[in-house]
């Protein structure tokens, strides 16, 4: 099931957390992983990781708010692998406060790696899967992101915005066979919410149905299904990971 070979895949903000996970699984199911980060020295060692386990897999150091970055490895990617099947837009930043208290270059940051960096990546695949008439764009949103959350007026914004972004771009491809679909994770468990006081964290479980933390794997199993043919009648959509946290 979403046998993903021969297929090559991006994956933004790949050297860690949930945009590892995401390639972990994308390449587990023969996918050609090409893994991108601002952080080279990670990302190249997560390449070597994969390579190690006898994956298919390259490293490109890109920043996502850097046009000539996004530019330079798409032709990369191109002059290697000669096609891109997969765009997985994970590459996120968060910086958190009251909007009141909030600086206008942490609204910028935000909006500009999370919003705009996804727009710019999305841009720079089309050309290439419009050519070859196949593809698929998957956007990493958050439930914050549908249900707003007080602090994340900048992060809630960006992960909206990728939302409407990702609907509109997907009747604009349709006709060309690329679908454009979002998945949007509730409670993570990852490095960021472990750091969170015991207190903290058991509060916000409590407003989980499902009483738990959902995994980075969870979530790339979203994005595997959004990537294979089992999803090619699915476009334009949100798939929910948050055990039922946002219905």
């Amino acid at each position: 099931m979403f046998d993903l070979t021969g297929r090559v895949a991006i994956v933004t903000g790949a050297s860690r957390g949930i945009g590892r996970a995401i390639s972990l699984a994308l390449a587990d199911r023969g996918a050609t992983l090409v893994v991108t980060d601002v952080l080279t020295d990670a990302v190249n060692a997560f390449a070597g990781d994969l390579q190690g386990q006898g994956k298919t897999a390259e490293a490109f150091t890109l920043d996502v708010t850097d046009g000539a970055s996004i530019e330079a490895t798409v032709e990369g990617v191109l002059a290697r692998f000669g096609r891109i099947d997969v765009l997985v837009n994970n590459a996120g930043i968060a910086r958190d406060q009251l909007l009141m208290r909030m600086k206008r270059e942490d609204w910028d940051l935000v909006i500009r790696l999370n919003l705009t960096g996804a727009f710019a990546c999305t841009q720079a695949v089309l050309r290439p899967m419009i050519k070859q008439r196949a593809g698929r764009i998957v956007s990493i949103s958050s439930v914050v992101g549908q249900m707003g959350n007080a602090g994340q007026s900048n992060y809630a914004a960006s992960k909206a915005g990728l939302i409407g972004f990702s609907k509109a771009v997907a009747r604009e491809v349709a006709g060309r066979n690329i679908t454009v679909n979002v998945v949007a994770p509730g409670l993570i468990d990852t490095d960021m919410t472990r750091a969170l006081p015991e207190a903290v964290r058991a509060e916000w479980v409590s407003r989980v149905p499902l009483a738990r933390f959902g995994t980075a794997e969870d979530v790339a199993a979203a994005v595997c299904f959004l990537a294979s043919d089992e999803a090619a009648y699915v476009t334009g959509q949100v798939l929910a990971v948050n055990g039922g946290m946002y219905m």
